[in-house]
């Protein structure tokens, strides 16, 4: 649409407000709202005005004042609020200059786009994230001086088989379990399709809904790929919806990869290929009915997995489901078959169109503008320097030696390993402008400022359990 389609459209749908929507540097959707007399053509220019040092990571508050410009082309209804209103999604802008913000995630991904078109390889990167979630019916969580606990309850949760629920009627999922036996083992079906027809209300394409693998309510939304910038919108439309619709049904929904101990996390395996005039090129003739052109990607993604890390899997609590040993993709291989690969060529269809790789690494904690725009970066790098990713790992892991094993490198294994590994290894981001050196810097200054050393400096309750008594 238009700025005047926009205008038109909020009068046609009695719109009384209007809502915009921006990304923060961390990676969660931030809004203020106006009347909606007061949008007009020219604001799609001139912007609005908010306070950027109250933004994480953004400016100090020296230099606080920004502007938020809305997308006409992100124009709709928000489903959610009381009273009709017109929602956009934001790019950021200097006020003084009218310069796009560098820390602006949207801005990023835009111009990782537009560095595909510039480097003559493709014009599209087709992504498609398989974000997963726990739905639970109660979370408490609080942390101080001298305690600190979490607590988690789900209706389906296993460790309630004996609770006294008036009546407890079992079917509740057993660990590891949950991929996926029909109700009422599955309690959430018809919430998940409330959740779906509410994602293709706000024009969203959904391929299909599941439970996934842990107890206690995991599920998986699956939505149909879309260029980058698109899905990246989507997924922040995809998390949003989802959370929403679970609060009024007097449900909970988190995106933590790891929120139980000893069950599956939640992912986000992300397909990616690169297109060029609408021919898809990751299609051809080698390993697994790839190209030349697919392979030298995974070489760049294999190569630069570690400081991809940093940004794909960005919490504390991603490597609590990058653990090698156990399912998780940890292997920095690629196969055509293997789960546990970082990288895997999915064999459901023989259409070249189809043909793309499936990143297994990721999580649904990560900023979506910032994760797939490093991951096309990764796949460029290894493209133009052709990288070779080796041999494919088509082995059972399990049946492996650890000698064996011991030369198949593995994701990091924390937060403050992967955001080293970013620091000394980002010249990849930086070309085309596209990652800025003071996007890097601030990034791995406040991960580490905020969230490692904040986790690091804390008693937990296991080692209360391990070593009180020493």
């Amino acid at each position: 649409m238009t700025p005047k389609e926009v205008l038109a459209f909020a009068k046609e749908n009695g719109a009384k407000m209007v809502d915009f929507k921006f990304m923060d540097f961390i990676g969660t959707w931030q809004h203020f709202s106006n009347p909606i007399s007061e949008l007009s053509e020219d604001d799609f220019e001139a912007g609005y005005g908010f306070d950027g040092s109250s933004i994480r990571g953004w400016q100090p508050i020296n230099a606080s004042d920004m502007l938020i410009i809305p997308d006409p082309t992100t124009a709709l209804m928000d489903p959610f609020m009381a009273e009709p209103t017109l929602t956009m999604i934001c790019n950021v802008v200097d006020p003084v200059t009218k310069e796009k913000y560098s820390r602006d995630p949207r801005y990023i991904a835009q111009k990782a786009e537009e560095y595909l078109k510039f480097t003559g390889i493709g014009d599209m990167a087709w992504i498609g994230p398989e974000a997963e979630f726990f739905i639970f019916d109660d979370i408490r969580f609080d942390t101080s001086y001298n305690y600190s606990f979490y607590y988690i309850d789900s209706v389906e949760g296993q460790w309630n088989t004996g609770r006294v629920e008036n009546p407890n009627l079992g079917y509740k999922p057993r660990y590891k379990e949950g991929y996926f036996p029909v109700p009422p083992t599955d309690s959430q079906q018809d919430l998940r399709t409330e959740m779906v027809l509410m994602l293709q209300k706000v024009g969203l394409t959904v391929e299909c809904q599941h439970h996934e693998v842990a107890t206690a309510g995991q599920a998986e939304i699956d939505m149909k790929a879309a260029p980058l910038v698109k899905m990246a919108d989507d997924l922040q439309w995809y998390k949003y919806v989802i959370k929403n619709v679970a609060r009024k049904n007097c449900k909970t929904v988190t995106f933590m990869p790891k929120p139980l101990f000893g069950d599956n996390g939640s992912g986000m395996h992300t397909h990616i290929s690169i297109w060029k005039e609408g021919k898809a090129l990751f299609a051809g003739d080698k390993y697994a009915g790839l190209s030349e052109m697919a392979l030298w990607a995974a070489g760049g993604i294999l190569k630069h997995a570690a400081a991809l890390c940093a940004i794909t899997n960005p919490t504390t609590n991603s490597y609590k489901r990058l653990v090698p040993g156990y399912e998780a993709p940890v292997n920095l291989a690629y196969s055509s078959r293997n789960r546990s690969a970082g990288i895997r060529i999915p064999m459901y269809s023989a259409s070249p169109k189809q043909k793309r790789l499936e990143v297994r690494f990721p999580d649904p904690s990560c900023n979506g503008y910032l994760a797939f725009s490093a991951l096309l970066m990764a796949a460029l790098d290894g493209i133009e320097n052709r990288i070779d990713p080796g041999d494919p790992l088509d082995r059972d892991i399990y049946s492996m030696s650890p000698e064996e094993l011991g030369k198949v490198p593995s994701t990091p294994g924390s937060l403050e390993d992967a955001l080293k590994a970013l620091a000394k290894d980002h010249e990849f981001l930086l070309k085309g402008d596209v990652f800025t050196q003071d996007v890097i810097d601030m990034w791995i200054e406040w991960k580490t400022l905020n969230e490692v050393d904040t986790v690091r400096m804390r008693p937990h309750p296991q080692e209360f359990k391990l070593y009180f008594d020493i």
